[in-house]
């Protein structure tokens, strides 16, 4: 399952945390993202005259891109793209070079000397340069970052799935609002602790803890926990989480402080008990709506054989294993460790759900699958399946996949790996699961198209080439 973004990323419902969280996530400092830090000295490859890492530059700026971010040209349409950062399409703005790359530059916005319409003042007094990096759109008005995200789902598909602007159009795709607004829905926040030993969240793209008197996209309960109040010696991360109880658990540096050992969450009328280091979606109301939208896509039938992979706490298992009935059966596919605890003692009423401790590509390599089937989920980290998984997935000959994803990048590319192999993206769905934040959740139909995989015709692909995906 995908990991949920810090206060500005993404996250999967029922999986371990496999995912990198989001570069600049209060609630992860250890990102994806490289700490800026000083700027490297110019290449000479780099063109004369373009201006260097705390320069500032007048732009017009174009098309949002994926990563939180919209795209500007030095010096007109020919010039080379800088990528900045709290700016809108069609702004004209003032930007501040913050990294200068061989092809490329990344700025911010630190003046607006032509607003675009939907800018709004960030509600969030530490959401501007230089500031908190955990929310990337909060100088975006809360119906445009709807279709901010839209265009970005849409420009992977067009540019990495390579469907065509009629496929697109004919999926309808919009990214739809989850309830509960854009504040106050983060149930999970990590704060770093600065050399201050004040708590507080991350710069974006960078090691620098920023001190805050609290998160404004925090659940309440969040909030109101003595954290950033205080000091905290000794204690290089404070993690907060709240669950279905209201209760509040804190941990110092991965041993609980105080509050419950485990969070509670409650979906599709069960109940689950996480132990720290078990996934789950961020956003009260994120995990009832992928999972409806994963029996909505796949329209299980009685009798019918599921799998689940990267399935976490066992979040789609449950949401299938009703639909499916007495004769049907669902695999669930995960780590060994906390999720897949919780998910057996959550599950133990339903016999026909089945947990496989094991990476997904060990699963499949191995055939500690059962066969045939019918149904496959699959909820794979940030970075995606990948080809042989894909590869496996359609040779197993099941007759739906619905693909859960929170980077749409990774989804299109995967989205390319089944077209490859005969498969086809027939539906998806979109939805904010992250507001304020470039974050998407989506959830795609795959169904086997007109087009015949090419290469072998087995149940799986060799296993030395699963054997090089797994390392």
């Amino acid at each position: 399952m995908t990991p949920a973004p810090p206060p500005g990323g993404p996250a999967r419902a029922g999986a371990a945390p496999h995912r990198a969280a989001e570069a600049s996530d209060p609630a992860a400092p250890h990102r994806e993202a490289p700490a800026s830090g000083p700027a490297a000295p110019r290449r000479a490859a780099e063109p004369a005259g373009d201006p260097g890492e705390g320069e500032r530059v007048e732009l017009t700026v174009g098309a949002v891109a994926h990563g939180g971010h919209c795209v500007a040209r030095l010096g007109g349409p020919a010039g080379r793209v800088v990528f900045v950062r709290h700016a809108l399409p069609g702004e004209r703005v003032l930007a501040e070079v913050t990294e200068v790359h061989r092809s490329y530059l990344r700025a911010d916005a630190v003046a607006v000397l032509d607003p675009a319409r939907d800018r709004v003042a960030p509600p969030c007094p530490y959401a501007h340069p230089g500031g908190c990096g955990g929310c990337d759109l909060q100088h975006v008005a809360p119906a445009a970052q709807l279709h901010w995200k839209s265009a970005v789902v849409r420009e992977q598909l067009l540019r990495l799935a390579r469907l065509s602007p009629e496929e697109l159009d004919a999926l309808d795709l919009r990214v739809r609002p989850l309830p509960g607004g854009p504040l106050g829905w983060r149930t999970r926040v990590r704060y770093a602790v600065a050399a201050s030993d004040r708590a507080g969240l991350l710069k974006h793209r960078s090691h620098e803890v920023v001190a805050v008197d609290r998160c404004r996209i925090a659940h309440p309960a969040v909030q109101d926990a003595p954290v950033t109040g205080r000091d905290w010696p000794h204690a290089a991360a404070v993690e907060v989480a709240t669950g279905a109880t209201g209760e509040v658990s804190v941990r110092v540096d991965g041993r609980p402080y105080r509050g419950p050992e485990h969070t509670v969450e409650r979906a599709l009328g069960r109940e689950w008990a996480l132990p720290p280091g078990a996934f789950w979606q961020v956003h009260p109301a994120a995990a009832e709506t992928l999972a409806g939208a994963v029996v909505e896509l796949l329209a299980p039938r009685p009798g019918e054989a599921a799998w689940d992979l990267y399935g976490g706490a066992g979040l789609f298992a449950a949401a299938l294993a009703g639909p499916l009935g007495p004769t049907g059966a669902v695999t669930v596919v995960e780590l060994p460790g906390p999720a897949v605890d919780a998910g057996r003692r959550a599950l133990a009423d339903a016999p026909r759900v089945r947990f496989v401790p094991a990476r997904v590509e060990a699963a499949l390599r191995r055939r500690l699958l059962p066969t045939p089937v019918d149904l496959v989920v699959l909820d794979p980290p940030r970075a995606g399946a990948g080809p042989a998984v894909v590869r496996a997935v359609a040779a197993a000959g099941p007759r739906a996949v619905a693909y859960v994803a929170c980077d749409p990048a990774a989804f299109a590319r995967d989205v390319r790996f089944f077209a490859a192999h005969g498969w086809r993206l027939d539906r998806v769905r979109a939805y904010d699961c992250f507001p304020m934040t470039q974050h998407v959740e989506l959830v795609g139909l795959l169904v086997p198209g007109a087009r015949r995989a090419r290469g072998g015709t087995g149940p799986f692909p060799r296993p030395d080439r699963l054997a090089r995906h797994e390392r």
